[in-house]
Order: structure tokens, then sequence, then C-alpha cells
């Protein structure tokens, strides 16, 4: 069972060591991690998924629960405690949603009758495309993709790690991600540019110049800007879906008080 997930540092583009000791994620917390592009912020998650050992460009090591992870866990898919979504995530397998499915199922063991169609159920809440057990996984949009790919790696996946990168592009409900991962007990990893996201996270990392700069603690004013942003957040998202949809936007639609 894994309980923590810590980060030693690393250097940055200047080749200056980060002006850190370590980096100590707990089960259950939700981390976002912000910052200009090209800042360092994919980087970062990319040594969290190889499980970096000082053999990267950063130089950062990787620690799961104190522990140097051994290589059965850094190179095998099966053992791999992380699951990574990002934005160029593509199947390119010729198998339905249900087959595709079925596979990484078997390959964890999992025998449930029910796990297939959870899963695209749940991948189903995050996305206004609905996906289908007969759906062509090469056929489905980025939005669909991600969040099929989103709903296996908490329901069939069960990794305990779990990378975003930069999820707001994919044309996903956030907010229902949002809700849905705390309580769940995982790290959850954010990189973003939306507020809402980084707002509602325990954590900020900050980064510049491809180290982390700074780590800011969620406080009560952050929480309320949150909450308020994330009210915000779906009247927009409604709105988008109606325009998608081809409909017209209407005065109750907008619930505004129009004399």
């Amino acid at each position: 069972m894994i309980t923590e997930l810590t980060i030693l540092p690393g250097f940055n583009k200047s080749g200056l060591k980060e002006d850190f000791d370590e980096l100590t994620l707990q089960a259950g917390e939700t981390i976002s991690i912000v910052g200009p592009t090209g800042s360092g912020k994919t980087a970062f998650i990319t040594d969290i998924e190889l499980l970096a050992q000082g053999d990267t460009a950063t130089k950062r090591q990787i620690r799961i629960n104190r522990e140097v992870p051994s290589d059965a866990i850094r190179y095998n898919p099966a053992l791999k405690p992380i699951a990574m979504i990002t934005q160029n995530t593509k199947c390119f397998a010729d198998l339905s949603t249900e087959e595709f499915l079925q596979i990484h199922a078997r390959a964890r063991g999992i025998h449930g009758k029910n796990i297939i169609g959870e899963t695209i159920d749940l991948a189903n809440i995050f996305t206004g495309e609905k996906i289908h057990r007969n759906d062509k996984v090469t056929t489905l949009s980025g939005g669909q993709t991600r969040s099929l790919l989103i709903a296996d790696a908490i329901l069939i996946g069960a990794a305990p790690i779990v990378l975003l990168d930069e999820i707001e592009n994919a044309g996903i409900f956030k907010q229902e991600v949002l809700e849905l991962i705390h309580g769940v007990g995982k790290i959850i990893i954010f990189v973003t540019h939306d507020p809402v996201i980084a707002l509602h996270t325990e954590k900020r990392l900050i980064m510049e110049n491809g180290a982390v700069k700074k780590v800011i603690t969620q406080n009560d004013l952050e929480l309320y800007a949150a909450r308020n942003l994330v009210e915000l957040d779906k009247r927009i998202g409604l709105i988008r879906e109606e325009l998608r949809a081809g409909n017209i936007i209407t005065r109750e639609l907008l619930n505004l008080n129009l004399a």
C-alpha cells in the first residue's frame, strides 16, 4: 500500500540545485503544479511517472514509502503504481471500448462482471459526448479518450498515484473530476493553468526555470474563492454544452432577472 510519494531535489535549467530538501505527498492529497509555459511542469510529473533515480535531465529522485522503487515496479507496466493522462494521450488499438477495458482488467487480475460498465458509466460523468461499449477507441475524441482513461485509472488500474496533465484542455467536466477524486485516498497531481483546479487542490507547486520555486498550502480564503469559481465554471460549462447542441441561449438558462 502506497502512503507516501517523496521527490528529492534535482537541478533547474541553469544547473542550480532546487531549493528544497524533499517534497512528500501523502495518500489522499491533491496537488496542482502551476507556472508559465516552459517552466518545467510536465518534466516534473514525467520524473514521477518514470520513478526517476537521477537518470533524467533534472536528476530528481523519487521514493515510494521512503524507499527506492524496485526495477520491477519501475519497468513492469502491470506493477507500476502510477497512471499518467497527458494532453497527447491517444489510443491506437483497433478495439471497441469494451474490449480495450477487458484487456486491462484481465491484466490487472480483475474479473468482476460489472467493472466494464461501471468504468464506462464513470467516464460518461466526465464527458458530454457519451461513450458506448461498441465505440472504437480510435474514434473517440480527445475529451472522450481522457475521460475513459481517468475512469480506467480510478476503477481498473486502481493506481494510487494519478497524474493529470492539463485536463482542462480536453473538453471534460473538470468539476466532476474534482468532486470525485476528493476522498478516494489517492495522490492526485494536476498540471494546470486553470484557477478552478489550482485553487481547489490542497497544495500548489510553483515552477520556474525548470525547478520548484515555491510550495503553497491552500488557505480558507482560497477555498472560498475556489468554490465560487466552480459555480461560475459550471454555468460556463452549461452554456458551452447548449451551444454545442445547437440550442439558443435563453434568459432562463442565464438565470438573469432582466427588467
